[in-house]
């Protein structure tokens, strides 16, 4: 068994970031564990490949969910299964989340993580990882812009900057033309330290917890068993998914939960796996009167031959892009503080999305909007379906059940339906094509949000952080009740951060490592 003075459980985009700050100190040994491979997929660095990416199960886990929604369907909420995480198939999209966010998490966390101590961290984070403007002029998205401008909000160069209503271009994870992931920006530049080890294809069963203290881990490799010893600490970074799955394995969770899965009880922490909250997505698709957008050159063989030609030739065109080019943050009602709704917007509209596959593009020209809650109160939770590490997890989704995200849900379309009607963008929509002229009332768009809409890929608060004895971990993310145990992942938060969640979490790790440093 060898030892390493921090064992760290994920290599996504949390891991990522402690390897590359706790591995600085030469005198300090760290072992990385990931479950998946190297991230060499070519479709990886190149932007829009996220959409094959997505649907390739030896690159990214597929969880089922608890079915959802009055037809019952069972969904497929996706992570990345390769060096990176999820940091290497996602759309790209940057936030840092609104100031008042971070301040609610300081309210339930303590001043580590307030704005003015989150900034210097973001700050860090641009320095290694490449953010950058999706604009390009394109004539239909300009047309966009301008429409949301002559509703009244700000058109902004850094949307995730901005603290009031804005529409603009989306920053996203990108430079000349090439992803940049966790794995990119914070890991590869530093794998020849002698004293980081990365282990890959490396599945993590449990802690190993002696005399109150977590001493190391036991999993799998290649099928082969293994253990290592961690001389310091074990820091759990697999996500907000699949770390409650490792407490719970631990014998760390809730009496009722670890009954069910058939696993004794080491230590009482009932809220691990609960207060799952997640941005229930509702899309808004229209058909475009003329050959715009990206659908030729994405939805047929011939016009993917040819972006892949431009791609290869100058790093340029739609394969170039993030998930969505535009964004926007708006109130949905007055006399709110702060925008609680975000669009994101891009032009291309995608077939009826299959569970588990890739995307697909239409090959009629069209365009599509997503949105969402920013700050939803509906919970859900994840539990051990049984001990056997091999079983997905019980995922209970729990969207939409309150009438504040069911009423902003609804908000969310008809500000959408309201844009796309808005000149200069309203003349070039032929007709709405999803969710349909029919869905109309509040009712009516909730159901289709449950039936035809998605997750977020944005679940925290597995294992959320507090000031009180069953809170699952402190204000410096130590998990109570073991010692030398920390979570350091999306799981720990117990407000939900306005807007997409790798920049928060890239933060979020950075800021981790200062804590974990100053006791090092």
């Amino acid at each position: 068994m060898t030892t390493y003075d921090y064992v760290i459980v994920g290599g996504g985009t949390a891991g990522c970031v402690l390897a590359h700050r706790l591995s600085a100190d030469p005198r300090i040994t760290v072992l990385l564990i990931e479950a998946g491979d190297r991230d060499d997929d070519p479709r990886i660095g190149m932007p829009r490949g996220f959409g094959e990416l997505i649907g390739d199960p030896s690159r990214a886990w597929h969880y089922p969910t608890r079915p959802v929604g009055p037809d019952a369907r069972v969904e497929h909420w996706v992570r990345g299964r390769t060096l990176g995480g999820s940091s290497s198939v996602n759309g790209m999209v940057y936030n840092r989340g609104q100031r008042p966010d971070w301040d609610d998490v300081a309210s339930v966390g303590g001043p580590a993580w307030s704005w003015n101590s989150m900034i210097s961290a973001f700050r860090e984070v641009e320095k290694h990882l490449a953010v950058s403007s999706a604009a390009d002029g394109d004539p239909l998205l300009e047309d966009v812009l301008d429409a949301g401008t002559a509703l009244g909000w700000e058109r902004a160069p850094r949307p995730d900057e901005h603290a009031g209503e804005c529409i603009g271009y989306t920053r996203a994870t990108i430079r000349d033309g090439r992803r940049s992931s966790a794995s990119t920006a914070f890991l590869h530049p530093v794998l020849e330290r002698p004293n980081l080890t990365l282990s890959l294809r490396t599945a993590v069963d449990e802690v190993v917890v002696h005399d109150g203290h977590a001493i190391g881990v036991r999993g799998r490799q290649d099928e082969r068993r293994i253990a290592h010893r961690a001389a310091r600490e074990v820091i759990l970074s697999a996500g907000a998914i699949a770390t409650p799955g490792i407490l719970e394995r631990s014998g760390i969770g809730g009496h009722r939960a670890l009954e069910d899965a058939g696993i004794e009880q080491v230590v009482d922490s009932p809220h691990v796996g609960e207060r799952m909250r997640e941005h229930r997505v509702v899309t808004v698709q229209v058909r475009l009167t003329e050959d715009l957008g990206y659908n030729r050159l994405l939805g047929t063989s011939e016009g993917l031959a040819e972006a892949m030609e431009e791609y290869r030739c100058r790093g340029g065109g739609p394969l170039a892009a993030p998930a969505f080019d535009v964004i926007g943050f708006y109130r949905t009602r007055s006399g709110i503080e702060r925008p609680d709704a975000q669009l994101q917007i891009a032009p291309y509209s995608i077939q009826p999305p299959e569970q588990g596959r890739e995307l697909g593009v239409e090959n009629a020209p069209g365009l599509m909007a997503i949105g969402y809650p920013l700050r939803p109160d509906s919970t859900g939770s994840v539990h051990l379906a049984s001990a056997d590490p091999d079983q997905p997890p019980t995922i209970d989704p729990g969207h939409l059940t309150t009438e504040h995200d069911r009423s902003i849900t609804a908000d969310v379309v008809t500000t959408l339906r309201r844009l796309l009607a808005t000149e200069p963008i309203a003349s070039r929509i032929a007709h709405e094509t999803v969710p349909g002229p029919a869905v109309r009332s509040d009712e009516e768009i909730v159901h289709a949000a449950l039936t035809r809409g998605g997750s977020g890929y944005h679940a925290i608060g597995t294992a959320a952080m507090g000031p009180r004895e069953d809170d699952v971990v402190d204000e410096r993310l130590r998990v109570r009740g073991v010692g030398s145990l920390r979570v350091v992942d999306a799981s720990v938060l117990p407000v939900m951060v306005s807007g997409n969640l790798n920049g928060p979490v890239t933060a979020l790790a950075w800021r981790a490592a200062d804590l974990i440093l100053e006791t090092a």
